[in-house]
């Protein structure tokens, strides 16, 4: 049955607490992360509030609360505030450069098949992908896009997952249509044009 075909979707997104809340598993993480979000898209998109402002205005509030606190605390003998060490450890900074190490070398792989190797069909592929992109990027704002990713992040896995087998029916007829018409661009246009052919290098 299609049942035992299905992708473990909670799996697939890491398994842990961004899962849970993407999937709305955990529905306060997920209410905290939309209305933190949408009130973050009013005040700068809608309300025009500056951001660097906000960011400074928050922070001052911050300082005046834990200073008041700590101030209070010694005066009636209560706790002081309840801070961590704020520090970043070792392990985090090594994991976080190995994974944008692993996109920065992708990234340079794409770059030099393309300018090195002449692929055409990688070129026509990143091309295609960076003018919808732009095309896409001068109808909204970065901000926008953000807080449109936001919802979509919140809203696609946890309706993939509820309906994985009527969305995989469709997504394997969309994709044998465009394999389809992928195949006849492929044979009646780029196979036509002329590629400059590599010679070898002669050995003594």
């Amino acid at each position: 049955m299609a049942d035992s075909h299905r992708i473990s979707v909670h799996r697939a997104l890491g398994g842990g607490a961004v899962a849970d809340i993407l999937l709305w598993r955990k529905w306060s993480g997920g209410v905290v992360l939309l209305v933190a979000s949408t009130i973050l898209w009013f005040l700068f998109e809608i309300a025009g509030y500056n951001l660097l402002s906000f960011v400074c205005n928050v922070l001052l509030l911050l300082v005046v609360i834990l200073f008041l606190w700590a101030k209070s605390a010694s005066l009636l003998n209560r706790p002081l505030p309840p801070l961590p060490d704020l520090e970043v450890s070792e392990e985090s900074i090594l994991k976080a450069a190995d994974g944008m190490r692993v996109w920065v070398n992708r990234a340079l792989s794409v770059a030099r098949e393309i300018s090195v190797g002449g692929n055409l069909k990688l070129f026509l592929q990143v091309a295609l992908g960076l003018l919808v992109i732009s095309y896409v990027g001068s109808f909204f704002n970065f901000l926008t896009l953000v807080y449109t990713g936001v919802i979509l992040s919140l809203s696609l896995p946890m309706l993939y997952d509820k309906y994985q087998d009527q969305i995989d029916d469709k997504l394997i007829v969309a994709h044998k249509i465009f394999q389809a018409q992928y195949k006849n661009f492929d044979d009646n246009v780029l196979r036509k044009i002329p590629l400059p052919v590599k010679k070898e290098k002669k050995t003594q």
